[in-house]
């Protein structure tokens, strides 16, 4: 089996990709490499002939309250129906042009906006509207950001842009061979050769889920060097044999440059996949017809919203 977790960005070269392959002792685990061409990434992967489960840090899925009334069966055909609507992803720069076919927003900062009146402008009441079940803050985490909101450090929607317009939508439209979950069903019965299974995996939420507590910030280099041994202790406890490559990069603090705090996440997250495929988490989905038809689930949290 193939594992692999993609740390995604607008920006091409803060995309990087780690994988791991796993053998009758464990997995044997690579250094971060820059994603590429997603599509040609994942088909190199499929190619080696055993199942592949690939983790993206991005949203995959849309809120209940979004979905109400659309014609799809759900999120997996919605997604492969934006291939051919391309204004979906234009971010609207106004709240006048805030619609169900154009739900990004904003463009830019404007003075007094709020995410209460763009989930208003969606016709998804109040702020709350515009989250997942997955979105909401729950004992064990603070919230995260809401689909299609773009603006600020905590957002998500133009990664969900970037990677829905450009690879994902229309690659569902064409047939690719891929199998999002939890729309499609369990992970592990999912599991195949010739499929790539999609997940939505958050490097935040997997750290934890490893034990690891990192003091100060991901993007300082000299904090995530603080973390080698811990980070070490935690792959030998899922089996995940490092290259050479990848321990020297883990007690670098995975370089000075911008894009190692991506290649940080893209390693935890790896970690955070291994885990539910080797059951050391739960493939846990809440049984919610609204998350497993449309708003999906993050892979290995079992905590609930607060409320």
């Amino acid at each position: 089996m193939i594992a692999a977790h993609a740390d995604w960005s607008t920006d091409p070269r803060k995309r990087w990709v780690s994988v791991a392959r796993r053998g009758a002792g464990g997995w044997r685990a690579e250094a971060p490499a820059p994603v590429g061409d997603p599509a040609a990434r994942v088909a190199a992967l499929l190619a080696e002939g055993v199942p592949v489960a690939v983790g993206l840090d991005l949203p995959l899925g849309v809120p209940r309250g979004f979905a109400q009334g659309r014609p799809e069966a759900g999120f997996v055909p919605f997604l492969a129906g934006l291939a051919a609507a391309p204004g979906f992803f234009d971010v609207a720069a106004t709240l006048e042009q805030v619609s169900p076919a154009r739900p990004f927003y904003p463009a830019r900062g404007i003075k007094g906006m709020t995410r209460a009146a763009h989930a208003a402008a969606l016709g998804l009441g109040d702020a709350a509207g515009l989250t997942r079940m997955c979105d909401r803050a729950t004992a064990e985490r603070p919230a995260g950001a809401p689909v299609f909101w773009t603006l600020g450090a905590n957002q998500s929607g133009k990664a969900a842009i970037a990677a829905w317009r450009d690879w994902l939508a229309p690659g569902l439209a064409a047939g690719a061979p891929y199998a999002l979950w939890p729309f499609a069903g369990g992970l592990h019965g999912l599991l195949a050769p010739g499929r790539a299974v999609l997940a939505e995996v958050y490097p935040a939420e997997a750290l934890r889920h490893c034990g690891l507590v990192l003091r100060g910030s991901k993007r300082v280099r000299t904090d995530r060097a603080a973390l080698a041994e811990p980070l070490r202790d935690a792959m030998a406890a899922r089996r995940v044999a490092p290259s050479a490559a990848l321990r020297a990069m883990v007690a670098d603090g995975f370089g000075a440059d911008a894009a190692g705090e991506d290649r940080f996440d893209s390693v935890i997250g790896l970690l955070g996949l291994v885990g539910v495929l080797d059951g050391l988490r739960p493939d846990f989905v809440p049984p919610d017809d609204a998350v497993r038809r449309w708003e999906g689930w993050v892979l290995g949290q079992t905590a609930l919203p607060r409320a």
